[in-house]
């Protein structure tokens, strides 16, 4: 005899279905900020935690870290700290990841901005349209929302 439970819809019912609820009571248990932590061990993950924690450097043209950067100088920093080479500037750095469409940017991406075909400036996609970088000269490393529609994105690999 074959016994049907319809556990989510008595949930449902009961106004208590999650996410979590749910894939628990299909036999995967998932714990809150797991996937964030499976992003943190990746290389592209772990690169944006180290420019993140540069939050306040100065801005200097040409640094390159530990305590001053300029924009490719924190990508560089970071993704060096995380076990990977990028060239200095950000038109090589364009040059050197794998380009791919905004709908599959993912934390940890590179954002590129351009004019005509030149690359001027690069930081690193932190999610919800937002990216870290320094910005310029008199300005520190900060989060900010990527404020124009001329961007591309790249992946280090």
């Amino acid at each position: 005899m074959t016994v049907r439970m319809h556990t989510p819809n008595l949930l449902a019912r009961a106004g208590t279905v999650t996410a979590l609820t749910l894939v628990t009571l299909s036999g995967t248990t998932v714990a809150p900020g797991a996937a964030g932590n499976a992003e943190a061990a990746s290389v592209s993950g772990y690169a944006l935690r180290i420019a993140a924690s540069k939050r306040g450097a100065p801005y200097q043209y040409g640094a390159q870290g530990p305590h001053a950067f300029d924009c490719s100088g924190l990508t560089l920093y970071s993704f060096k700290r995380a076990g990977r080479a990028l060239p200095r500037t950000a038109a090589a750095q364009y040059g050197r990841t794998r380009h791919i469409p905004t709908t599959l940017r993912r934390r940890g991406d590179l954002v590129f901005f351009h004019s005509g075909r030149g690359i001027y400036h690069v930081g690193i996609y932190a999610g919800r349209g937002r990216m870290w970088h320094a910005p310029k000269a008199g300005s520190v490393v900060r989060l900010e929302r990527i404020w124009s529609r001329t961007v591309t994105y790249g992946r280090v690999g």
